[in-house]
């Protein structure tokens, strides 16, 4: 019998502390798994292209395509890293150790931040580029945009680093059992955590959005009316409303897409950390993830140079000499 329940134990030499094995995954948690890797591998294609096409394409180096690289790079981490991690973790037993978890953990942590604030970043880059286009190239530099990621970065490491603290420090404080690997801060923690990782940016990027939208659709009219004036054409009227439909299309999926991604998690997360394991909170926090693979589909396959680009990418002509000189804009 002890050999018996020894083999069901992640280590069973250590029969008093070790975690049990995770019983075997049924066929709907076979098909999770299965379509979570798919969005892995997919998160991990999508945004690797954009970080190729802006790297490598001399036209794409401006300010605003910095962000959107620094977006890539976090949310290429999140599928390469961050989701293989969870299912790991989630079908298996955790043999690397507490140190290791935590490190993951802390990684975990800041990686999503990272992608978080530049989401927040770019919302002040079309904030700025819309509402106050004369000083655009004043105030937006290249060498502005540098240090704001930076900053971004390090003060993710920083902050993460603060909420994490405890589990930094004692590794195994939360571990029940030998083989586990999970994380827990304290409702302090948490609660700092909540407003600023998901009120305060989810408040911003709203604001701003909808300051942009505002703006972008009184000049839409004001263009049209002067235009109407000058040709007494109607079908004027026609392009431009679609032009407003379409700017209007592209902000709210930016904003819905962010809201629907991080409100259940978050408010999973507060509720518990019970709740957060469960068969719900394992989909919300996948879900969270999942925005990471929609970003690049949102930021870049909705520009004519990425799809430009993609055709270069993908049909090899990047490894010709002189291809980042190529005119894609």
């Amino acid at each position: 019998m002890e050999t018996k329940d020894g083999a069901e134990l992640c280590f069973p030499e250590l029969l008093n502390t070790s975690c049990r094995k995770p019983a075997p995954p049924g066929s709907e948690a076979v098909l999770g798994h299965i379509l979570m890797s798919s969005v892995s591998v997919l998160t991990v294609t999508l945004n690797l292209l954009v970080i190729i096409s802006v790297s490598h394409f001399r036209q794409l180096h401006f300010p605003s395509n910095l962000l959107l690289l620094s977006l890539a790079v976090s949310d290429f981490f999140v599928g390469l890293i961050v989701l293989p991690a969870d299912i790991f973790r989630q079908s298996a037993c955790w043999f690397l150790g507490d140190l290791m978890c935590s490190l993951c953990n802390y990684l975990t942590f800041i990686i999503t931040s990272a992608s978080i604030g530049d989401m927040v970043l770019i919302s002040v880059d079309r904030y700025v580029a819309v509402c106050h286009p004369l000083h655009y190239s004043t105030r937006v530099t290249v060498r502005r945009v540098q240090t704001s990621i930076c900053l971004c970065w390090s003060g993710c490491v920083f902050y993460n680093g603060l909420i994490l603290m405890d589990n930094l420090n004692e590794p195994d404080k939360h571990h029940t059992c030998s083989g586990q690997c999970v994380i827990i801060m304290n409702s302090t923690a948490g609660a700092v955590d909540l407003v600023v990782t998901f009120i305060g940016p989810i408040s911003i990027i709203v604001v701003l959005y909808v300051r942009v939208f505002v703006v972008a659709v009184s000049q839409a009219r004001a263009m049209r009316s002067h235009v109407t004036a000058l040709t007494h054409k109607p079908s004027v009227n026609v392009r431009t409303m679609k032009s407003e439909l379409k700017a209007a299309r592209a902000l709210g999926v930016v904003v819905l897409v962010f809201i629907i991604c991080f409100c259940p998690y978050y408010c999973v997360s507060v509720s518990g950390s019970n709740l957060m394991n469960s068969p719900a909170g394992v989909f919300f926090r996948y879900l969270f993830y999942f925005n990471s693979c929609l970003n690049p589909v949102i930021y870049a396959l909705f520009y004519p140079w990425f799809r430009k680009s993609l055709h270069l990418i993908v049909t090899f002509q990047i490894l010709q000499p002189g291809s980042s000189e190529a005119n894609i804009l």
